[in-house]
C-alpha cells in the first residue's frame, strides 16, 4: 500500500515529536539520467502528484543521501532518495465501526453525509479509529471500494475535524473519478456559514491570497498576498446577520485549500469565533467588563469549536448527469450561540 505523503489532517500531527521517520526510499539506478526529483518520485509512487511532492520538499520532507533538497534537485545515478515525516509509518487497515451517521442522501453511486463536529474524516497518525471512514466501512459492507486498505476510500474532499456539514463520498471507482474531477476543476458549489469576530465592514466581498503552511507555525495555514508561497485561493463572503461584536457570514469557496475560510477570514481581521488554532478562542472584540467576559465564555461553552458549518453542496451526479444540490440546517450549537449573541446585543441596545 502506498502512503500519501501530504494527506493527513492537521490535527493528526504531534508538535512534541521532533524525530523524523522514513516513509519511502528509492535508489536511483547506476544508469539513471539526470531528472528533477519531483518527476523522479512521481514516476515511482502511486497516487502522488508533482504538486504534493513539491509541497513535501518545501516542508523539508525530501532528502537525497540524507541531505534535505528542493523540488528542482536533479537526481543522479545511485542517489538514495527518502521521504521522511514527523510520525512513524503505519500500514492502515480500515476497521469497520458501528458509528451512527447522519445520512443526507444515498444511492448506489454515492452517499452524502452531514458530518458531526468532532469527527475526523479519515484515519491518520493519532486517529486510527472513530473516523468517518471507519463508520462508512461498516455502513457500506460489501461495497468493493471500501474493502481495500486505502485510508480514504471514496473520499474526494474533506472538512476539518471540528467543522460540521456536508461531504459527498463515492461508492464506486467511476463515481470517485468523476467527482474528484469536479472538485479539481472547481465546478462544485460549496457554501459555508461562519460566526466571525468583529463587524465585517462590507456587506459582501471577495478575499484572494495564496494560502500555504505558516513559516512560523506549521500547524497553521497563512495567507501570502504576494503569492511567493502557497496556492492561489479565492473566498467570496456575504454578511447574513450583524450581532454587535460578531458577524454571521456566508462563505462560498471558489477554491478548496486547507483551512481556506479560517485563514482567509483571519487575514481580513475577522477570525472565526472560538477557532482555537487561529486565536478565535480569545475575546478579540468587545468591552472589558467582567459580565461581558463571562457572557463570551458562556458562548464558548455552548459552541466549543470553530463556528463553521458546510451548509450546502452542489455537483453533477457522476452517473445520471443530473445537477444535485443539498442544503442543511445550521447545527444546534451554532444556532444557540447566534441566539445568545442576538439577545445580548438587543438587550444592550435597549
Amino acid at each position: 500500500m502506498s502512503t500519501d505523503i501530504t494527506g493527513y489532517e492537521e490535527d493528526d500531527f504531534n508538535d512534541s515529536n521532533n524525530e523524523l521517520f522514513e516513509h519511502h526510499r528509492f535508489e536511483a539506478d547506476p544508469g539513471q539520467a539526470m531528472i528533477r526529483i519531483d518527476k523522479f518520485i512521481v514516476n515511482r509512487m502511486e497516487n502522488a502528484s508533482r504538486n504534493k511532492i513539491q509541497d513535501a520538499a518545501s516542508n523539508g520532507h525530501i532528502r537525497v543521501n540524507d541531505v534535505v533538497v528542493k523540488s528542482n534537485y536533479k537526481v543522479k545515478p545511485n542517489d538514495v532518495v527518502t521521504i521522511v515525516m514527523e510520525f512513524p509509518k503505519r500500514e492502515l487497515t480500515i476497521i469497520p465501526e458501528d458509528i451512527p451517521l447522519n445520512i443526507h442522501y444515498e444511492d448506489e453511486h454515492l452517499i452524502v453525509i452531514n458530518k458531526e463536529p468532532g469527527m475526523v474524516v479519515h484515519p491518520g497518525h493519532g486517529n486510527y479509529t472513530g473516523t468517518l471512514v471507519n463508520a462508512l466501512a461498516y455502513h457500506l459492507k460489501g461495497v468493493p471500494i471500501f474493502e481495500s486498505e486505502d485510508p480514504r476510500p471514496g473520499l474526494v474532499h474533506r472538512i476539518d475535524k471540528d467543522t460540521s456539514g456536508l461531504l459527498v463520498v463515492a461508492k464506486t471507482e467511476q463515481a470517485k473519478i468523476h467527482l474528484a474531477k469536479q472538485f479539481f476543476d472547481k465546478t462544485t458549489e460549496r457554501s459555508y456559514v461562519a460566526i466571525v469576530w468583529g463587524q465585517v465592514k462590507e456587506e459582501e466581498g471577495t478575499i484572494e491570497g495564496h494560502i500555504g503552511r505558516s513559516l512560523k507555525n506549521r500547524m497553521e495555514m497563512t495567507v501570502f498576498p504576494d503569492g511567493e508561497f502557497g496556492k492561489h485561493a479565492v473566498t467570496h463572503y456575504k454578511v447574513l446577520q450583524r450581532m454587535g461584536y460578531v458577524t454571521l457570514v456566508q462563505c462560498v469557496l471558489e477554491t478548496g485549500r486547507t483551512h481556506q475560510i479560517r485563514a482567509h477570514m483571519k487575514y481580513i481581521g475577522h477570525t472565526l469565533f472560538n477557532d482555537t488554532r487561529y486565536g478565535g478562542n480569545e475575546i478579540l472584540k468587545g468591552t472589558t467588563f467582567s459580565k461581558y467576559k463571562q457572557f463570551v465564555n458562556n458562548c464558548f461553552k455552548i459552541l466549543p469549536r470553530q463556528a463553521l458549518h458546510a451548509k450546502s453542496l452542489g455537483f453533477i451526479h457522476p452517473h445520471t448527469g443530473e445537477k444535485m444540490t443539498f442544503d442543511t440546517e445550521i447545527p444546534t450549537d451554532m444556532t444557540e450561540a447566534i441566539e445568545k449573541w442576538s439577545s445580548y446585543i438587543a438587550g444592550r441596545d435597549e
